[in-house]
Formats: C-alpha cells, sequence, structure tokens
C-alpha cells in the first residue's frame, strides 16, 4: 500500500509539473504578443523560442504521464477521465504555440488603435487559460473548489467573445482594404479560440468532477 501510495503522489506531482508548463505557455504567448504589438522583435523571438521549448517539454512529460497510468495501473477508477484532461489541456498548449507562431508566419499589421484591444483579448483568452489549469489542479485536490475555478474560466471565456466581436466589427467598419480586414478577423479569431479549447476542457472537468463524487 506505501508503495501504491507513493507512486501515486510521484504521479501527481507529474501532472503538476505539466500544468505548470502550461501555465508557462501561456504566460509566454501573452509576452510574446505584448512584443509583437510594441515592435520588439527580438524579444518577441525570444518568447517564441521559448514556447516551443514549453510545448515541447509538455508533450514529453504527457506521454511519461500517460505510459506511467497504464503500465503501473494507477488510479484505474479515473484513469480514462485523468487521461481526457491531459489530452485536451495539450491541445490548449498546442493552440497557444500554433498561434503564436502564425504571427512569426504571417507578420499582420496591426492597426495601432486596435491594440489595446488586441491585448485585452489576449489577457482574458490567458485568463481563461490560468483559471483551466487552476480547476484541474483542485480536481486532484480540493475537488470542492474546481466548480468556483470553472466558473472563473467561464467568465473570462465570455470575455474574450466579446472583445474579439469588439474588434471584428470595428475593422469591418473601417476604410481599409478587405484583405487586411479578413487577416484581422483571422488572428482575433484565433486568439479567442484558445480560450475555447481552455472551455471545453472545464467542460469535460466539470463531468469527471460530478463522476468522482458519485
Amino acid at each position: 500500500m506505501d508503495l501504491l501510495l507513493r507512486k501515486t503522489r510521484n504521479l501527481e506531482r507529474q501532472i503538476d509539473e505539466y500544468l505548470d508548463l502550461v501555465i508557462r505557455g501561456a504566460l509566454e504567448f501573452k509576452e510574446g504578443v505584448k512584443c509583437y504589438l510594441r515592435g520588439q522583435t527580438d524579444d518577441f523571438a525570444r518568447h517564441m523560442r521559448d514556447l516551443e521549448t514549453t510545448e515541447s517539454d509538455a508533450d514529453t512529460l504527457r506521454r511519461s504521464i500517460e505510459t506511467r497510468l497504464y503500465m503501473e495501473t494507477l488510479i484505474p477508477e479515473s484513469r480514462g477521465d485523468v487521461l481526457g484532461l491531459l489530452e485536451s489541456s495539450d491541445r490548449v498548449l498546442n493552440r497557444i504555440a500554433e498561434t503564436l507562431a502564425q504571427f512569426d508566419v504571417e507578420v499582420p499589421t496591426m492597426i495601432e488603435e486596435l491594440k489595446p484591444l488586441y491585448l485585452d483579448l489576449t489577457d482574458a483568452s490567458m485568463a481563461t487559460v490560468e483559471c483551466m489549469v487552476t480547476a484541474v489542479r483542485a480536481y486532484f485536490r480540493q475537488p470542492d473548489q474546481v466548480r468556483d475555478s470553472i466558473t472563473k474560466a467561464m467568465f473570462y471565456e465570455k470575455q474574450s467573445d466579446t472583445v474579439g466581436d469588439r474588434i471584428k466589427r470595428t475593422v469591418f467598419k473601417m476604410d481599409i482594404d478587405l484583405s487586411r480586414k479578413i487577416h484581422m478577423r483571422y488572428f482575433t479569431y484565433h486568439v479567442e479560440a484558445i480560450a475555447d479549447e481552455a472551455e471545453d476542457v472545464c467542460d469535460r472537468l466539470a463531468i469527471a468532477t460530478i463522476k468522482r463524487s458519485l
């Protein structure tokens, strides 16, 4: 029994480390977008490289956790839910990395008056991710606090929708080329999509928490 408990605690520590990487990815994204909007190209490139490393480290750690879950038959009663949470959280981090990479690939020319709104959108989207991570942590240690963190995540996801809608409405009223309008909408959509992915994790987490309490 002591060996099983030690293995379970080690697994929980690994999951904590994985979630730390998701948070780090969100912070790198937030700072990367700020640097891009300010024209700080060297700092932007550094944050993008750091984010790529974070995503790679998270993938390696996630695979290790998944292998342990199967090979050591740990927490069999909720293994499927834990695997689902890890995989859906991984999609969030992947989306974060892919979105920042697209800034580097497509080099969108941001309209000056919209930059504050893009910062607000980024903040709301990353706040959704941060609350999602808090909720996942609570699932393992304080299940009674999962609902509060999910509620916060949903609030910030709605905020990202609101700001994203404002950006798109403003852009399409501007007297600029349609191609540029579509480009602005494209990047708005993809930053919003990060919050949507985090919301999907919270939906899955809410169900897993209910199952665990039965």
